[in-house]
Formats: C-alpha cells, sequence, structure tokens
C-alpha cells in the first residue's frame, strides 16, 4: 500500500502544499517538483504535493497538474493532493485518466459552523453533502484522507466540543477513508486535551489512523505531537522550516501560524529513539533547499542550531 511503512512513525512532509499556499509569490513548477523529489529521496512515505484550489482563487496551485506530471514517482511513496469541492476531485481524476494523478486525495470538513462559512463558503452540512459526493465521485480509485479542522479549538466560536470531532472522524470513516487528519488550525490545543482526543479515537475507532496536524503558533506544537505520541498515534503532518498553515494577515491569525517544523520534530523523535525512517544527511539538505526556495531562513530551531546528522552520537 502507498505511503505504508515498518518505521514507528510516518510523518507526511507538507512543505509543497500547505507550506506554500500562503507564500505572496508563488514558487516556480519546477522548484516545487526538485523539492518533492528530495522529499521523496529523504525517505519520506507520504507527502502533500499540490492542491486542486481554484485557480483563479489559489493562483499558487494553478500548476497542480504540471506539478504531479514532473515528479519521479517511486514504490511505496503516495502523493496528496487536496481536493475542497467536486470540481477538483473532477480535476484529480483526469490527471489520474492522464496517468500522472496523485495516489491520495485530502477532503475538508470544519469542526464549527463559523469557520466552515469563513473558510469553505458553506454550512457544515452543505461541506458534508460535499464530501459524500466526492468520495463517489472518487470511485475507490485514491485514498482518500479525511481533514476536521479546527478540531481542537475555533477562532470563532471558542472550545469546540470533543464529542462533534468524534462524530466527523466516525462520518469519514462511514464514509470509507483510510485516515481522518485532526487539524488544529491556530494553534490552541494542550498535551492534555490532545492526550485525550487520540486515546478516545483510538478507543472508538481501533485500527483507523488518525493523523495529528499540528500548528505551532503558540510554541506548542512539539509538544502536543509529544502527546499524540504517547496516546498511540503513529501518523503527524509537518513542513520544512515551519512554514504555511494559515496567513497571519487573516482576522483570526496572528504571529508564526504556520506548521510544525518537519527539522525539529524528526530531530526530537529520532533523539528519542523513535524511528521516523528518514535519513537524517538528506533532511538537513532538503531543509536547506526549501530556504533557498523561499529566499529567505525559515522557522526551525533545528536547522539554526545544526543538524544531528546520521553518522553522529546523540550527546
Amino acid at each position: 500500500m502507498p505511503g505504508s511503512t515498518t518505521h514507528a512513525v510516518t510523518i507526511c512532509e507538507c512543505f509543497a502544499r500547505d507550506g506554500l499556499q500562503h507564500e505572496p509569490e508563488p514558487v516556480p513548477a519546477a522548484t516545487k517538483i526538485a523539492l518533492l523529489n528530495a522529499f521523496a529521496d529523504t525517505g519520506f512515505r507520504r507527502i502533500e504535493a499540490t492542491s486542486y484550489s481554484h485557480p483563479g482563487r489559489v493562483p499558487g496551485f494553478a500548476d497542480a497538474s504540471e506539478v504531479l506530471a514532473g515528479i519521479n514517482r517511486r514504490e511505496g511513496v503516495a502523493f496528496k493532493a487536496t481536493c475542497p469541492n467536486p470540481r477538483a476531485v473532477s480535476r484529480a481524476l483526469a490527471d489520474l485518466d492522464a496517468g500522472h494523478g496523485a495516489e491520495e486525495l485530502s477532503l475538508l470538513v470544519s469542526a464549527t459552523e463559523s469557520h466552515t462559512e469563513r473558510n469553505l463558503r458553506t454550512t457544515r452540512e452543505g461541506q458534508w453533502a460535499r464530501v459524500t459526493e466526492m468520495v463517489r465521485l472518487a470511485g475507490g480509485r485514491f485514498r482518500l484522507i479525511g481533514v476536521v479542522s479546527v478540531a481542537f479549538g475555533c477562532p470563532f466560536e471558542g472550545a469546540v466540543d470533543p464529542g462533534r470531532v468524534a462524530e466527523d472522524v466516525a462520518r469519514f470513516a462511514d464514509l470509507g477513508a483510510s485516515m481522518v487528519t485532526l487539524g488544529d488550525t491556530t494553534g490552541v490545543a494542550t498535551p492534555g486535551a490532545v492526550r485525550a482526543m487520540f486515546t478516545r479515537l483510538a478507543r472508538e475507532h481501533p485500527g483507523l489512523p488518525v493523523v495529528a496536524h499540528f500548528h505551532n503558533t503558540r510554541g506548542t506544537g512539539i509538544a502536543n505531537a509529544v502527546a499524540a505520541l504517547d496516546a498511540g498515534c503513529r501518523h503527524f503532518d509537518t513542513a520544512f522550516g515551519g512554514v504555511g498553515g494559515h496567513p497571519s494577515t487573516i482576522s483570526y491569525g496572528a504571529g508564526l501560524t504556520g506548521n510544525v517544523c518537519t527539522e525539529d520534530l524528526v530531530s526530537l523523535f529520532e533523539a528519542m529513539g523513535v524511528a521516523t525512517g528518514l535519513d537524517l544527511d538528506r533532511l538537513a539538505a532538503a531543509s536547506a533547499a526549501c530556504e533557498r526556495a523561499l529566499g529567505r531562513p525559515l522557522h526551525s530551531m533545528v536547522a539554526r542550531a545544526g543538524f544531528r546528522t546520521a553518522s553522529q552520537e546523540i550527546s
């Protein structure tokens, strides 16, 4: 199965989609392709490659088909594309029929009405109707990844009932999702809340992989990832340099709103004896390539302090 692994944890590298979605200047397709190939060379088994967002609204992903056609495919590596609506799935199917489709598709819902209206321009039931139609259109030709945004707190409605999140996970499972991602969209989760949520979902849905997708807005992303690990989570989303997430310019964004830094979480997991299956020397090279692609230093602490390479021992 694409994306499967015998390593202790699987980290999905999200730089090329979630990481780039709010960059003010589009990154050239050739650069994205080179980065995605570097990520696969590093050992990532799941890689978020692009989005089928409307090219007029999100011009940075107008090259989605070009990017998917240009990357080197290899056995055991799954590339993922985000699909916000049925039209996006139709585009994904066209690329698949052309021989360069994604192996995985992300389907999105928000845990609150207010965030659904703001982010997806519909109601929760309206978005669930879209998701149901997207599953029908996909026809079993992709691995489907459900995504629940604002799973730990909403910028408009505040605290989110864990029961509602659990219901959304169950709904995705009933629709045939292979995995479900919990998104801490504005970085409000705490280790206690994370531990409780992942423990509950493991009990209610044994065998369903639940992915931890944390934003480091308040500096708690790594702590939350460790809490998820302790609760049995073995799948994590990260982005090189901690980029992406949601833009600081929107009304509910502030500070460094990006994802957990890939470099930092990998360094910590490996130091803890948690195998990621990643080549640490190539990880360092990919980190530097991401900084060159965006033309600025990014937010990884490890990139600034220095990488522990594969040939070095932990002191």
